[in-house]
């Protein structure tokens, strides 16, 4: 339980992926949902052609046959179109090789990190391998000597080395194994120098670079001392970060919006790998307020989710309007670049949209550093789990800069900044039109789509963070400002109203938002202890969401928000269905909780806390409703539960330690509720 960390098996979708699980499994299955299972054969066998013209061909075809289109993209899958490319990588001839690097990089982004495990098993790696010191001696030779090769010559190496890039950035996102071996290769240099020479090279290139980085600098030792001992790399990483936003007004939309995002990507590899030693300059510096967080706060402000989808969806509708672009003719080989000024624009879009979502991400980093409140606190001589908070957002009137903590020890770091981001994140966490595919359907525009829900992830698990901290270290003049609370609270569930309830396959993202949504709603239900009033509405659903949802940890938020709104005084009869449910998870001499272990805990502290004070308006249920004689008769089944959690599995010993002590304030408190008689 706890705040939101970056996790390498946990990261975000490859740039345009999109869950497609709502299509059938199976080779049958594709090529019956596949316009274009006839044109599948012939591009294969071309592969094969002896002629490098149907070879370029055919290469430049899985990447235009798969846009947009995972039915076409699992039935090539079926026929070996990942070993049959890796293998063009060693053709004769050069266009063909560079063709064949841009469909594989298709098929990264397009098909997430099935595909990209299933190129690094094919070996892609040995042929990359080959192509870093032949792309830095090309490139040296042309930023020296920019007129000893025609312009088309080198646009086709800038392509070549961008599609590389990419298919090393998404193998490194695909597992441990597959980044040890990106390791192997010793990029650091070679990237940076892309983002040394930003001024002399095509900045889609550059910023490639600067997100492959931005990966591989992620928790990932070896390359973060590559990037730390070299005090030009942090120079650069720093001059890149704090480059104004005047000096990119003027360019044209496109290389705009990439100076941003490479801004922001800095921004990030910099927070990778902090703490800076000296004697770099960046080793004196407040990494987070001097130099990211002016970056960071104005990104999330640039661009409104909503305008981007109104203008994605009219896109759309022009582009159904035009005639279609030919992509793939067996006549002649098609560019593989080449777009309508529509698709263009679609991709301008998804740009701004994505640097929204790498600056969310990293301020999610920055409020994840904040203190933890992982060890027990002491409240009114009871042992109280300060559990996970999640995020809330707050009032623009909170006062979250002046006042002083309640708790010894120095203000959380977020305090200064909170303010300014919580009106852009509540607004980034509603829900659009293209937010998630409809139910049973692809989504008409996937790269929106996918950046859209990342976004709201996003956003939410920045909140999660923030929160949480706020729930360490709470201020008297946030917790008197229940108006704040009460308004974060509605808008939290207008964005899980607007995501909706049903679950099933394609619709992934939207459980996603859900399971961080409700640890958000735990957050303001600590911020605000008792403060909330609950709806039937609401606790209805996050009781049926409890029972509905697997995942021990989702189980566990819902309890902890139950708990919350359990507690408001003058809710008598919430207070009621809310105990009863809780009781409703205990074991009994029957059987064990119907919720598992680690909810159980929760669900047995949440009671305890809840009828702590016999004082309360509320207590009436607990002395009416027999709740006594029902904890008494569960504490023999919560000793074997705690008995049951095995230390040796991950997280285990810490479940023991919290169990023992959940069993032992339940033995406690019923002894203190018989002896009041009561």
């Amino acid at each position: 339980m706890g705040k939101s960390q970056k996790k390498r098996n946990m990261r975000r979708h490859n740039p345009m992926r999109v869950p497609d699980s709502h299509l059938p499994k199976g080779l049958a299955s594709a090529s019956s949902s596949s316009s274009k299972t006839e044109a599948i054969l012939p591009i294969i066998q071309k592969m094969e052609s002896p002629d490098p013209t149907e070879r370029k061909w055919a290469c430049v075809a899985v990447s235009n046959l798969i846009y947009n289109d995972p039915s076409t993209r699992r039935l090539l899958q079926g026929k070996d179109v990942v070993g049959v490319l890796i293998g063009r990588l060693a053709d004769s001839e050069e266009e063909v090789v560079v063709e064949a690097a841009g469909a594989l990089r298709n098929l990264c982004i397009d098909g997430g990190y099935e595909i990209c495990a299933e190129m690094f098993n094919k070996n892609i790696i040995a042929p990359l391998r080959t192509f870093i010191p032949k792309i830095s001696t090309t490139l040296a030779q042309y930023i020296e000597s920019p007129k000893t090769a025609p312009e088309n010559a080198q646009k086709v190496v800038y392509e070549f080395a961008d599609n590389v890039i990419t298919i090393l950035w998404c193998l490194s996102e695909t597992s441990n194994k597959a980044l040890n071996a990106v390791n192997q290769l010793s990029l650091i240099q070679f990237l940076m120098a892309f983002l040394a020479f930003r001024d002399k090279l095509p900045l889609a290139t550059v910023t490639s670079a600067a997100q492959c980085l931005y990966v591989l600098t992620d928790d990932n030792a070896p390359a973060i001392e590559d990037v730390r001992t070299n005090l030009d790399h942090i120079a650069c990483l720093l001059a890149i970060a704090n480059a104004r936003a005047s000096d990119r007004k003027g360019k044209a939309p496109a290389s705009e919006e990439r100076a941003a995002a490479l801004s922001i990507l800095a921004c990030g590899i910099l927070r990778n790998l902090a703490p800076i030693p000296p004697p770099s300059a960046a080793a004196s510096l407040d990494l987070d307020k001097d130099v990211l967080l002016p970056v960071l706060v104005p990104a999330i402000t640039s661009t409104s989710v909503a305008e981007a989808t109104a203008a994605v969806q009219q896109l759309l509708a022009r582009q159904a309007g035009e005639p279609p672009i030919q992509r793939a003719s067996a006549g002649h080989a098609p560019k593989s670049d080449h777009k309508s000024e529509s698709e263009l624009e679609l991709e301008r879009i998804e740009t701004r949209l994505r640097a929204i979502q790498f600056a969310l991400e990293i301020l999610t980093g920055i409020c994840a550093t904040l203190p933890d409140p992982d060890e027990a606190v002491e409240d009114d001589g009871e042992i109280e789990e300060v559990a996970e908070a999640d995020v809330d957002d707050n009032d623009e009137q909170m006062d979250l800069d002046d006042a002083p903590p309640t708790t010894s020890g120095p203000t959380p770091p977020s305090s200064s900044f909170l303010p300014t981001i919580l009106e852009p994140l509540l607004a980034l966490i509603q829900p659009t039109a293209l937010s998630f595919p409809p139910y049973d359907a692809p989504s008409p525009h996937p790269p929106t789509t996918s950046a859209l829900s990342a976004i709201h992830i996003s956003a939410l698990e920045c909140l999660n963070n923030a929160f949480l901290s706020l729930a360490a270290a709470p201020t008297a003049s946030v917790a008197a400002d229940v108006a704040a609370g009460q308004r974060v609270w509605d808008a939290v569930w207008r964005a899980l109203s607007a995501t909706g309830t049903d679950g099933g396959a394609g619709q992934e993202r939207r459980m996603e938002v859900w399971g961080i949504a409700v640890g958000v709603l735990w957050g303001i239900g600590i911020v605000w202890a008792g403060k909330i009033p609950p709806q039937e509405e609401q606790v209805k659903i996050l009781m049926q969401l409890c029972d509905s949802r697997e995942d021990p940890t989702v189980r566990v938020k819902c309890i902890g928000t139950l708990e919350s709104l359990a507690q408001n005084p003058d809710a008598i009869d919430a207070n009621r269905v809310i105990a009863t449910y809780l009781l409703s998870l205990l074991p009994t001499a029957a059987g064990p909780s119907p919720v598992g272990t680690e909810p159980l805990l929760q669900a047995v502290s949440a009671l305890i806390d809840i009828y702590a004070d016999e004082g309360r308006p509320y207590d009436v249920n607990f002395r009416t409703g027999g709740y006594l004689d029902v904890l008494a008769g569960a504490i023999e089944g919560l000793r074997k539960a705690v008995k049951g959690i095995d230390r040796k599995k991950e997280g285990g010993r810490e479940l023991r330690r919290r169990g023992e002590e959940v069993r032992d304030n339940l033995v406690a408190f019923v002894q203190y509720r018989r002896q009041l008689g009561v």
